[in-house]
């Protein structure tokens, strides 16, 4: 309908309105889920297990000013629980395990999961940030708004 009104097609978000180049945004994140830099998928991403290098050492990118703040944490909670949750009600659907068996077994499967997953999601909302020049990652200062007392 937009081409016989004459009309170019509408592209919502992105890079399209903006003019910088696009980013690739899944292979960023998958750099990310794998501990490396977004930009160049070859420098290492963390310097200790859960905190960001400054810069990468590779291509230099710099990535000190990420804000990925508690997302990587809740997404941790959503993706175990339902994992943990799943597998115990399909447990308990087809056996008649014990309140302590029970214990023994999702309470380290939880705590596993949690910590096994923290880094991996961090990495790839780092790189879900920069590819969508987010938090510093376009060559800009974050605006903090200031909210005046009432």
């Amino acid at each position: 309908m937009a081409k016989e009104l004459g009309m170019a097609p509408q592209v919502f978000g992105g890079e399209h309105h903006s003019g910088r180049a696009a980013r690739p945004l899944w292979t960023a994140m998958k750099r990310g889920l794998l501990g490396r830099c977004p930009r160049c998928g070859e420098g290492k991403l963390f310097r200790a297990f859960t905190k960001t290098v400054d810069k990468c050492d590779v291509c230099g990118e710099e990535l000190h000013h990420h804000r990925a703040d508690d997302l990587p944490a809740y997404l941790v909670i959503v993706i175990v629980g339902h994992i943990v949750l799943g597998a115990f009600m399909g447990v308990e659907a087809t056996s008649t395990l014990s309140t302590w068996q029970h214990i023994a077994i999702w309470v380290p499967l939880t705590i596993l999961l949690a910590v096994a997953l923290l880094q991996p999601v961090k990495g790839a909302v780092i790189g879900l940030q920069w590819a969508l020049y987010m938090h510093g990652f376009g060559g800009e200062e974050d605006r903090i708004e200031s909210h005046p007392e009432a």
